[in-house]
């Protein structure tokens, strides 16, 4: 449909740092602001300008120039400046659900301290659109949506113009930017310069448009407001007469899409490469980030918020300050840049600053409510205590793996009720006394401290706690258990047998499965850049397990666990010049450990994968075979699970003759769970660490889960599967090579497919026991609590074990405890709880709102409980 009304929305998209650093950008916005709120003050027909969406650069400004807040206020309120609704400008296929409900929540709450947030989930420039964007932007009370990248006619339409829902039926309107944000950028007003440019823009919007209106986006990366861009339209309206523009908001083109009648409904996730890139494989760029991301989010939405609700409910308070820093913090590194970490060396460091002083507050947190909670419980007797936290919202019956420092010779474990617990010695090592209170040797006594790592299995309260004591005896402790030479390891679920190639095989004794070369790694030359993996044309691979050498095996088997641990090395080309040669020069080296960890309470095989890596230009990928035959992979999404093609065979054979912008590989985002199923059986990978993954072969699918990858710079030219002009700038990253030891931490599952779903087991493994152990001696002092706890306590238990718990917090504006819950199921589950009530349902804002508690597949529910 011919455009006949185009608004030009002046804007500034603002990358708080790419090729250059977050310091750089703040002087330019120093610069830029004061223009920008002159320009509204002194011109009144001017009607507003877009801050890009996010308030962090509210905060960027005014920690610089807060005598500038007034002004800055006023101006927001008249609706002449807009800012909101997201923190900062959030990637939507490798963060969780929580961080972007996070990114949200604080981004309105920051907005409305100036006047009303943009109602409109404006992301111009993300890798990607979730699936589940509707339904998270519907329970903010938005809904509206504004995005660049990931649209193809593959989606079913052919229009920028539609209506976009969720499986649980939220719905948005979309005017999504055929051309991107920066198609107004500094526009001239010479009438035959602004044809040239214009002319090949309109026909776009002609051919996308379904309502005859459009938005010329009058904004680029940093660019400073364009003074005078009334002539500019001026001009564009003497140029086009049977056209009419004028200055205007994104808000303005959403009247006429809400109330056309003939738009598309469009389902499902943007990520198609076919107009714009998306970068499929950005996920495995600079893997060290992105691993301390995947940890950071589980320990906040898995252990501190949930120990913090229970703390909090005991008496203590919930630190809503600190909690909301460290999600301000991390959320700083999940704009979609500095999340796919294609960035300079310089910003790739200060967001590895930000994820450690991110990490550094949520442990400390962790185990300072931990001491509160312990110190306030009395164990008659005890010389010390040790206190377990299960942080699941089901009483069940777990292996707990406890640190207990002491200087008592022997020691017994007990409970409230002075019963005695069996346990095994797994570990001991010296310590010495300074490292635990430096006034000891301030006083002379150097006698060390041991450590021993305690192990037993033990029924647990649902989302609560249990502290024992730790008592002097005069009995013996029991042997430490010495490892082995065993390749052997298993349980009722499993047998795990380790090879000669460094691969183990693994028989699931459920189905009587085995499967074999589990582990393997593959190993490519990589000659892509930061945003994208690219091989070279002949597609060389080699395998880990041709390659070993110096194979160590060992193991550790105890009563209610098992380790079995593999060391090699393998050698490999040092750099991108070796793979080409005709011999391949395996000049440098891979050391790689695998340790695989069985116990008795989960049908989960734990799996830590070391590597120490000294070479160039690779990718490394863990294989895990399945044996099934399968067209469709699920993973999760934000609040649900998605299903996606292990081989795009029509988009691979049309992509070149259409000119796409990216190869369509099957390569995807997965934030907890993967998996390939049939009537019989299921194969899965939990990741606590890397979320990239892709499957082989439809008729005997193997699941290649990217473990790392090394380049060296940010943006390079025509790639093999990402031809013509480079993405960002042809700079030189040798950090982003990823030299150096890291380790990853995944779940392995094979059972049955109507066995416990890989949902629930991913929840289980993804929340680990924790215990403190509080001794006489500490290096920190503060007085003891005022309250005496229980020994057990259990703060409530869900009943319906088909939903995932997203977390458990305190409400930001109330005293109020939230629990958050979603439906990874193919059918609706019922929100009920014991131990408390449910006393109203929620949105994501947390606001009362009438949904009911029933939850359905692929939604998420929000309610407030109380006694």
């Amino acid at each position: 449909m011919k455009v006949t009304e185009i608004f030009v929305v002046p804007h500034m998209h603002w990358d708080r740092e790419w090729y250059f650093s977050t310091e750089e950008s703040q002087i330019l916005l120093l610069n830029n602001m004061p223009e920008i709120m002159t320009m509204l003050e002194t011109h009144p027909d001017y009607p507003s300008y877009v801050l890009d969406g996010q308030s962090v650069i509210i905060e960027d400004y005014l920690s610089a120039h807060p005598e500038g807040a007034d002004r800055f206020k006023a101006l927001v309120k008249q609706g002449r400046l807009i800012v909101g609704p997201w923190y900062t400008q959030t990637d939507e296929m490798a963060v969780g659900a929580e961080s972007i409900t996070r990114n949200l929540l604080y981004g309105i709450a920051d907005s409305k301290q100036y006047g009303q947030p943009m109602k409109v989930g404006y992301v111009p420039d993300s890798f990607g659109q979730s699936a589940q964007m509707p339904m998270i932007l519907n329970q903010f009370g938005i809904k509206r949506s504004i995005f660049w990248r990931g649209l193809s006619e593959r989606k079913g339409t052919t229009s920028n113009q539609f209506k976009w829902q969720s499986t649980d039926g939220s719905t948005v309107s979309v005017n999504q930017l055929p051309a991107g944000y920066a198609t107004g950028k500094y526009l001239p007003t010479n009438p035959e310069e602004l044809k040239e440019r214009l002319d090949p823009l309109l026909a776009k919007f002609d051919h996308y448009s379904s309502t005859g209106q459009a938005v010329l986006p009058n904004g680029h990366d940093q660019m400073p407001i364009q003074r005078n861009i009334e002539a500019v339209i001026k001009t564009l309206n003497q140029v086009y007469p049977d056209r009419h523009f004028q200055l205007g908001s994104y808000d303005d083109v959403f009247s006429t899409i809400e109330q056309a009648t003939n738009l598309d409904v469009v389902s499902g996730e943007f990520l198609d490469g076919k107009n714009e890139r998306v970068h499929r494989s950005i996920q495995s760029t600079r893997m060290d980030l992105k691993v301390m991301n995947t940890r950071i989010e589980n320990k906040l939405t898995n252990t501190l918020e949930p120990l913090a609700t229970i703390a909090t409910k005991l008496g203590f308070q919930y630190e809503h300050g600190l909690i909301e820093l460290i999600w301000k913090e991390i959320m700083k590194n999940h704009a979609h840049d500095s999340m796919g970490a294609c960035c300079s060396d310089i910003v790739n460091e200060e967001i590895l600053a930000r994820y450690r002083r991110a990490e550094e507050r949520t442990d400390r947190l962790i185990q300072y409510y931990q001491r509160k909670i312990t110190e306030a419980v009395t164990i008659k007797g005890a010389d010390e205590k040790l206190a377990i936290f299960n942080l699941v919202p089901q009483a069940c019956e777990r292996v707990v793996t406890a640190k207990i420092v002491t200087k008592l010779p022997e020691f017994q474990l007990c409970d409230s009720n002075g019963k005695l617990l069996a346990f095994e010695i797994v570990a001991k090592k010296e310590i010495d006394p300074g490292l635990i209170d430096r006034q000891i040797v301030a006083h002379g006594n150097y006698e060390p401290f041991y450590e021993y790592e305690l192990q037993f299995s033990r029924q647990l309260p649902a989302m609560g706690y249990e502290v024992l004591g730790v008592k002097s005896t005069t009995q013996s402790l029991p042997g430490l258990v010495q490892s082995t030479l065993d390749r052997t390891i298993e349980t009722n679920d499993y047998q795990v047998v380790a090879r000669d190639n460094g691969t183990v095989t693994i028989l699931d004794k459920r189905t009587q499965t085995t499967y074999n070369n589990v582990l393997d790694l593959e190993i490519q030359a990589d000659d892509g850049d930061e945003y994208d993996f690219s091989p070279l044309g002949d597609n060389r691979k080699l395998f880990a397990s041709q390659l070993v050498k110096n194979l160590k095996v060992d193991s550790l088997i105890a009563k209610n666990s098992s380790q079995l641990v593999l060391s090699y090395q393998v050698s490999v080309p040092q750099n991108l010049d070796a793979w080409k040669t005709a011999d391949l020069k395996l000049t440098s080296f891979l050391k790689v450990s695998l340790v695989l960890t069985l116990t008795a309470d989960q049908p989960v095989i734990g799996l830590k994968v070391t590597i120490e890596n000294q070479a160039d230009d690779l990718r490394v990928r863990l294989l895990i075979p399945t044996k099934l035959s399968s067209k469709l992979v699920t993973s999760d999404n934000q609040f649900g699970v998605i299903q996606r093609p292990v081989v795009d065979e029509t988009a691979l054979k049309i992509w070149q003759s259409e000119k796409w912008d990216e190869r369509p590989d099957a390569i995807f985002p997965f934030l907890s769970h993967v998996g390939v199923s049939d009537d019989e059986r299921q194969v899965g990978v939990i990741t606590a660490a890397s979320r990239e993954y892709e499957a082989l072969d439809e008729d005997n699918v193997t699941l290649a889960i990217t473990l790392f990858r090394g380049v060296g710079v940010l943006g390079k030219a025509n790639l093999v599967r990402r031809p013509g002009r480079p993405s960002g700038i042809n700079a030189p990253t040798p950090d982003s090579q990823c030299h150096g030891t890291f380790s990853l931490t995944y779940g392995l599952v094979f059972n049955q497919s109507h066995g416990t779903p890989l949902s629930a087991l991913a929840e289980g493994f993804l929340t680990p026991v924790v215990t403190y152990n509080q001794i006489p001696n500490v290096a920190m002092h503060m007085n003891l609590p005022t309250q005496e706890l229980p020994a057990t306590y259990s703060l409530f238990a869900l009943v319906d074990y088909g939903l995932t718990l997203s977390t458990v917090k305190f409400a930001e504006h109330r005293n109020a405890i939230i629990v958050r819950v979603y439906n990874q199921t193919a059918k609706d589950c019922q929100l009920e709880v014991t131990g408390m009530k449910v006393k109203q349902v929620l949105d994501l804002n947390e606001d009362p709102v009438d949904l009911g508690l029933t939850v359905k597949p692929n939604s998420v529910r929000t309610v407030e409980i109380a006694n």
